[in-house]
């Protein structure tokens, strides 16, 4: 493969994975994102008991209890609503991360190869080069020798 098409390679490789690393922050994104509303929901619940509480104490009707029951409890589901969305969202995380360190290692092999075959090439060209010193420097010393 010429040089030039390894190179075209390296760069797709180096594009798929710099969009893979955008999905995967997207996806931690959305990630703490639920997380948040998460902690939002909790925070909310804990300071509705407590004012419910401060209610309690001076007494609470039965259908006003019921009342606070069932919102109480709808908060309870849209908490637990918000775990599963968390665990699928970790899932994705997980899932993306694994896409992403799969093609770093396919980009970083195609580099190591682009690499050596640098390499190759500047050693053949070095080897040229000290070639073309090694027949100058025996002209000259055939030269030397002729005039001397």
């Amino acid at each position: 493969m010429a040089r030039s098409q390894l190179q075209l390679v390296a760069d797709w490789e180096r594009e798929k994975e710099d969009k893979l690393a955008n999905d995967l922050s997207r996806s931690r994104q959305e990630l703490l994102l639920h997380q948040q509303k998460l902690q939002g929901l909790e925070q909310y619940k804990r300071e509705y008991l407590e004012q419910l509480k401060a209610k309690g104490a001076d007494g609470l009707g039965s259908l006003s209890f019921g009342q606070h029951q069932s919102f109480i409890e709808k908060l309870d589901k849209a908490c637990e609503q918000q775990r599963y969305a968390i665990h699928q969202a970790q899932r994705v995380v997980e899932h993306k991360m694994s896409l992403w360190l799969t093609q770093q290692s396919k980009r970083k092999a195609v580099e190591s190869l682009l690499e050596k075959k640098r390499q190759e090439q500047k050693l053949k060209q070095d080897k040229a080069e000290q070639q073309l010193l090694d027949e100058i420097s025996i002209q000259r010393f055939f030269r030397a020798k002729k005039t001397a």
